[in-house]
């Protein structure tokens, strides 16, 4: 991401946090397609992080458009809860990639299979990326 988007920062920071939770929700989807044989427990989990991560989405997309209604003009509300969603989201990834280390470890059909744990490794950087993007934006706001 460019930090150079100046007064339009916090919409840009939004485009980010609403690209990677839909990322995440659908990467949910990958798992369950590519890993033949998933335990139902899995696949259950990966059913409520879906809805999780698209609520979170949803969510995004709310305050996108009530920031857009806002003419660009973040107040101090407004900021300050732009900063909170971005931190829930970055708590959200985490979470998110604590579950898919423990689906590596337990599941022996996503940790018997090189592909899909290739598939899960790519997931888990994807969303590190994210956790950058959001730290950075969370450090700066306290600067």
């Amino acid at each position: 991401m460019q930090y150079y988007y100046g007064t339009q920062m916090p919409l840009r920071v939004l485009d980010e946090c609403e690209f990677w939770k839909l990322q995440e929700s659908e990467h949910t989807v990958v798992i369950r397609e590519a890993v033949q044989n998933l335990e139902q427990e899995y696949v259950d989990k990966l059913k409520k992080w879906e809805k999780d991560l698209t609520r979170t989405h949803q969510r995004v997309m709310r305050f996108m458009e009530t920031a857009v209604r806002s003419d660009g003009t973040f107040l101090h509300s407004l900021y300050r809860d732009l900063m909170q969603l971005v931190s829930y989201c970055l708590d959200e990834s985490q979470q998110f990639i604590h579950f898919l280390h423990q689906l590596k470890q337990k599941s022996e059909p996503i940790n018997t299979n090189f592909v899909a744990l290739t598939i899960m490794d790519h997931i888990v950087r994807e969303s590190e990326y994210f956790i950058g993007i959001a730290q950075t934006i969370l450090y700066q706001s306290k600067g």
